[in-house]
């Protein structure tokens, strides 16, 4: 028989701490209501226990002591919000180690240490909930891990940070520059006084690893996701982008592809016509394409105190169900250490195929088109459309080319060469396009 009640305790109340808890107390007899699940909320463990949630909590759970969560033998689920990477491992793999099931919305310590977390899981027989590491209060790992489980996955796109997105709809709807954008999102809290983690690509990596962990069955690989960041797209890119009908989006991609998967993350060209390229502002968007179901997308926020609450809560009644029902491993689904399955090879990214936009500074004189055309040629690169604009002070002119289909290790060989030409007095930027070739 199963436990009637089920005891959490959460190390944490930050922003998603605080939505957590609020969650619980507010809709509790709801959630008991739909599920039978009966979740009480015995001890919430901070550092700051002094500032004011504006949540009326009873006497005695709010503690500093994280100890006291962690060792507490009626405490069946821990709940991970501190974020880090450490002490949140530690106090992680102490929890398990008791026994406890675990939650957590931190996707960097997913991405980059949950190998030796889910390993050490399976080891005690405790579920791992993790929902809310990746695109906030949309339900993507249930989707890939439950509702999408009878496919093959031929393709994911994912707009999930928040802060990119914002800052590249704001640049695109107002003709604004990355920085004055990016001062604005600082200004309303959408991006932190050091932004690194979100214009850099790497926030987007760390979710982009569990989801195809989940998705390919491989070991989670942060370090093999290929990152780059938006900082270098002006406006100027901006403009040229719509006149070939795109949009730039900071886009997660990963494919599978002849045995080998695809993980990166990059500025990208996206159709006007995908409905991907029209989630704006701070809203996140996971497009997924299945041998079976075809087309879907999954859209909302990505982030914020009662939408990542949402999440986490609902890994929480997850784990109590299944306590409840006295099961386990209910929740397995990624890969760990030990576990027997196909491990298909990461494809490197100068072997990834793509579309490419080139923004070339070149010299107003007569030949430099067909110089630059000719090198492009040379790598078997073929252009399929060219936009030439007025001249600036310098005497050189923007030189906009949309390529075909190329190979990366040939792109990147032929801008090197390019960039080399005395016509091209700076570097050239590219940006990789999806869509129809």
């Amino acid at each position: 028989m199963g436990k009637k009640e089920i005891s959490v305790g959460i190390i944490g109340y930050g922003i998603v701490g605080s939505g957590t808890v609020r969650i619980l107390l507010e809709n509790g007899d709801l959630i008991k209501e739909r599920t039978g699940c009966n979740i009480k909320l015995k001890r919430i463990a901070d550092k700051d226990i002094a500032t004011d949630r504006g949540i009326k909590l009873p006497q005695g759970m709010l503690t500093n002591d994280a100890n006291s969560v962690l060792h507490d033998p009626e405490i069946d689920i821990v709940v991970e919000l501190v974020g880090g990477i450490h002490p949140a491992k530690e106090f992680m793999l102490e929890a398990i180690r008791n026994g406890k099931h675990v939650v957590t919305a931190n996707k960097a310590l997913i991405a980059i240490e949950g190998n030796d977390i889910f390993a050490s899981a399976a080891e005690r027989g405790v579920e791992v909930g993790f929902e809310a590491s990746v695109a906030g209060g949309i339900p993507i790992i249930k989707v890939i891990r439950e509702g999408l489980v009878a496919n093959k996955m031929i393709a994911i796109y994912g707009i999930i940070n928040g802060t990119s997105n914002y800052i590249l709809t704001k640049m695109t709807e107002e003709k604004v520059e990355f920085s004055v954008a990016l001062a604005e999102a600082q200004r309303l809290g959408y991006a932190e006084a050091d932004p690194t983690f979100d214009i850099e690509g790497i926030d987007t990596a760390h979710k982009l690893t569990i989801i195809s962990s989940l998705a390919y069955g491989i070991p989670l690989s942060y370090d093999e996701v290929y990152k780059e960041g938006i900082t270098k797209i002006t406006a100027r890119d901006i403009d040229f982008a719509a006149e070939f009908g795109y949009k730039i989006k900071l886009l997660a991609i990963a494919k599978a592809d002849d045995g080998e998967i695809e993980m990166r993350v990059h500025p990208t060209m996206v159709p006007n016509e995908y409905l991907i390229s029209k989630i704006d502002g701070v809203f996140n968007a996971v497009y997924i394409e299945g041998d079976a179901v075809g087309s879907t997308l999954y859209y909302g926020r990505g982030a914020g105190d009662m939408p990542t609450g949402s999440a986490v809560v609902s890994d929480i009644v997850d784990i109590g169900k299944n306590i409840g029902s006295g099961g386990s491993a209910r929740m397995s689904g990624v890969y760990c250490a030990g576990k027997k399955t196909s491990v298909k090879k990461i494809k490197k990214m100068e072997e990834i195929e793509s579309m490419y936009y080139f923004r070339f500074s070149a010299l107003d004189q007569p030949g430099v088109l067909s110089k630059i055309a000719g090198i492009l040629g040379s790598y078997n690169i073929s252009i399929a459309s060219v936009i030439q604009k007025g001249r600036n002070v310098a005497g050189s002119v923007p030189l906009v080319v949309l390529t075909h289909v190329a190979r990366e290790r040939d792109v990147m060989r032929a801008v090197s060469e390019i960039d080399a030409l005395a016509v091209v007095p700076e570097k050239t930027l590219y940006i990789r396009v999806e869509g129809k070739n």
